[in-house]
């Protein structure tokens, strides 16, 4: 492939083609996808095609509807093991929705902040939620944060230049008030961002180690502000870094980190 822009473009387009139909979780049509990346029928088509020829995906017969094909799932099977912590945390975190009541989502660090691999959806009337596969911004999200908290050096020395758009009027923007609230998720072993991503929304994040005491991923509740306030009440604090010591307990991770 060219290593021009057209070609990172290209690139880029036919990513974000296979992400759609993958994130539709069913066989979903040329106009629906084009539509959900902003693109034009046309490209569109061709990059299916693309995707078609080479196994990524299948265009059923009937409703010319598109889905994964095989060669996406071997690529799966094939991933690092985040669908694997997913897997072993899968009954505790049902078990910590079912007894609070909000979202619980399993986020893994990524390049842009925040990776989520899993999530279980609130009991409450009127869900607030993030879906699997969406990235959420480091500056902005509870998962975020504690990635810039408890990760890598490097990562926490790149807080203060990562891009720090307004996506709400409470979003933090200014590099020393982000540095300031790492070092107090740091201190507290928790992290939340009140309506940082969305109004009405809050997130309650705690980080998860595993034998090595390295920071793999971060358990939070998501939810609306009136049942998930600022401050978090203690019962839900205790209960998320009750969840995140015990998920860390299942990866082997010792003692000798003091948190």
């Amino acid at each position: 492939m060219s290593e021009n822009g057209s070609g990172v473009r290209a690139a880029d387009t036919v990513l974000a083609v296979l992400e759609t139909v993958a994130w539709a979780g069913e066989p979903i049509g040329v106009t629906q996808i084009a539509n959900a990346i902003e693109g034009t029928k046309s490209a569109v088509f061709r990059h299916l095609q693309t995707l078609v020829d080479r196994a990524y995906l299948i265009q059923d017969a009937d409703t010319n509807r598109y889905r994964l094909g095989p060669k996406a799932f071997l690529i799966a099977h094939l991933a690092p093991p985040s669908w694997d912590l997913a897997r072993i945390l899968e009954g505790a975190m049902r078990e910590l929705r079912d007894e609070v009541g909000l979202a619980v989502v399993l986020s893994t660090p990524s390049p842009k902040g925040a990776f989520v691999v899993s999530t279980f959806p609130g009991t409450h009337p009127i869900e607030i939620g993030v879906r699997p596969g969406s990235e959420l911004a480091p500056h902005a999200s509870a998962q975020g944060k504690i990635f810039l908290a408890f990760g890598a050096k490097a990562l926490a020395d790149k807080a203060p230049s990562i891009e720090m758009p307004r996506l709400t009027p409470h979003t933090i923007t200014d590099p020393a008030q982000l540095a300031a609230e790492i070092a107090e998720v740091r201190e507290r072993g928790y992290a939340v961002a009140p309506e940082e991503v969305l109004l009405g929304c809050n997130a309650l994040a705690a980080p998860i180690f595993d034998h090595k005491d390295t920071l793999v991923a971060a358990i939070a509740f998501v939810g609306s502000i009136q049942y998930l306030t600022t401050p978090p009440s203690p019962a839900l604090i205790e209960a998320i870094k009750g969840m995140a010591e015990k998920s860390s307990r299942l990866l082997g991770q010792g003692a000798g980190r003091k948190r």
